[in-house]
């Protein structure tokens, strides 16, 4: 799949922090079942690779790995059994390393130089992290002028509201959110909850 094809599956890529392996495939199914097939599980957490290769068993998920930081961590996120991968930020060496394994990369920018340094490696779609925090809607209204071509996953402090609001965008293709899956509802296992989220989070319109 290329990253558009990603874009296109939903509108609301869920962000999750797993701390248990045991959680991965329960938390998939409700997820994927309720219509939000695309995952990225960041690697913020000792077992976050495990649940990757648990989750990616799941009939009709398509699991990826965030918080990518370097090239040794898409080698080891390839070898669990991620289909694609999100950075937190501009790297070269991610860029390369994703390419040379043949996995779709989404790497994150904040800024104009971030982006422009980006079109030079090949890249015209981004993650836009941390989204509210660097100028949110706004930002990626003023990006549409220079940059018509690139289209953006905004993801940091969105909620349900706000990310009715910028997938209206043109430059949108979907969010990023860890709202869908919060870790409180992840230790409570409550599996309906998560799947009520993710069904709302699912039927959001885009421009």
């Amino acid at each position: 799949m290329t990253v558009d094809d990603l874009m296109a599956v939903q509108p609301v890529i869920p962000v999750i922090t797993i701390e248990r392996v045991g959680d991965a495939i329960p938390l998939a199914t409700a997820l994927a079942g309720a219509g939000l097939r695309v995952l990225e599980v960041t690697l913020r957490t000792p077992v976050a690779l495990d649940c990757i290769r648990e989750m990616a068993t799941v009939p009709g998920a398509i699991v990826g790995a965030g918080t990518i930081v370097s090239a040794g961590d898409v080698s080891r996120a390839r070898i669990a059994g991620a289909t694609f991968i999100v950075t937190p930020g501009l790297s070269a060496a991610t860029v390369a390393a994703s390419r040379d394994a043949g996995i779709p990369i989404l790497p994150g920018i904040a800024t104009a130089t971030e982006l422009m340094a980006g079109l030079e490696l090949g890249v015209t779609r981004f993650k836009f992290f941390p989204a509210e925090q660097a100028g949110g809607r706004a930002m990626l209204d003023a990006f549409r002028g220079p940059f018509g071509a690139v289209k953006f996953c905004p993801t940091g402090g969105i909620s349900l509201d706000i990310a009715r609001d910028y997938l209206m965008r043109p430059n949108v293709g979907c969010v990023g959110g860890g709202w869908v899956c919060p870790p409180k509802l992840i230790d409570a296992k409550k599996w309906d909850e998560i799947a009520t989220l993710a069904r709302e989070a699912a039927a959001l319109p885009r421009g």
